[in-house]
């Protein structure tokens, strides 16, 4: 037989054949007097198997390791890993679906964050806060959603759930509005504008100490290539009034130490 005639047979093309013979997976069967390949039925039933093998899910270092051992010892192995990679798959779509399944829910009732797919904890915080048309507020919910992203979950699980009682405290979220709309006022200031130092004094006073010690190393230092990244998100003045809370914080949380 050609190669077309047993790729025919095999149900594979003969460039896949090709392949198969450049990897050494498939040996080549001696040539005829005029230089084509003499195929015959064993390659045929050898061919079939290795496609049998690929539609399992084997890569073909995996088949090739089965087709040297002729016991079938190697086959039984490989399977079974085979069979808990996909038991491990299956697992986590499961995981994924039951995540979009609440997304969803959460999208039907109009309760799905602006912000897009966040985490239980941080979607009951941001439902939580006041309702804001501050571009700041707006700007503070964005940095929200990347923490959920960054921090371990077990550090943003903890700070978010810190954060759910000064959300639902009317008090305080009247005086955040304040300083959001304050930090708004500095959208088209110079950083030296003299309402940049007692503004980010303010700042700084509003974090709680037991949300500061939460916080640790959780905050951007601004020496850093994400503290830069983060204070180049702000206007001039706003970035200063940032860096002051920041500086603040810092020394009080080596005061607290």
């Amino acid at each position: 037989m050609r190669i077309g005639e047993i790729a025919a047979l095999a149900g594979v093309t003969p460039r896949t054949v090709r392949h198969y013979h450049h990897l050494g997976l498939f040996p080549e069967p001696e040539r005829l007097p005029n230089g084509y390949r003499d195929y015959r039925l064993r390659h045929v039933v050898a061919l079939a198997r290795i496609r049998r093998l690929t539609e399992l899910g084997l890569g073909l270092a995996e088949v090739r390791d089965v087709l040297a051992d002729d016991a079938g010892r190697e086959l039984a192995e490989v399977l079974q890993e085979l069979d808990d990679d996909l038991a491990r798959q299956a697992a986590a779509i499961a995981a994924r679906r039951d995540r979009l399944g609440g997304l969803i829910e959460q999208a039907r009732a109009g309760l799905l964050p602006a912000e897009g797919p966040v985490s239980p904890e941080l979607a009951g915080l941001l439902g939580a806060l006041t309702p804001s048309d501050s571009p700041m507020a707006a700007k503070d919910r964005s940095h929200l959603a990347l923490l959920d992203t960054m921090v371990e979950p077990q550090q943003r699980d903890r700070l978010f759930t810190a954060l759910r009682p000064l959300a639902e405290d009317a008090e305080f979220s009247v005086r955040v509005q304040e300083l959001y709309e304050r930090l708004d006022d500095l959208a088209d200031a110079d950083a030296d504008d003299p309402r940049v130092g007692p503004l980010g004094d303010e700042l700084a006073a509003c974090m709680p100490d037991e949300l500061l010690d939460l916080m640790g190393e959780g905050a951007p230092q601004t020496d850093s290539a994400f503290g830069e990244a983060f204070l180049d998100d702000f206007a001039p003045a706003q970035a200063a009034a940032v860096r002051r809370m920041l500086a603040a914080l810092t020394v009080r949380a080596g005061e607290r130490r």
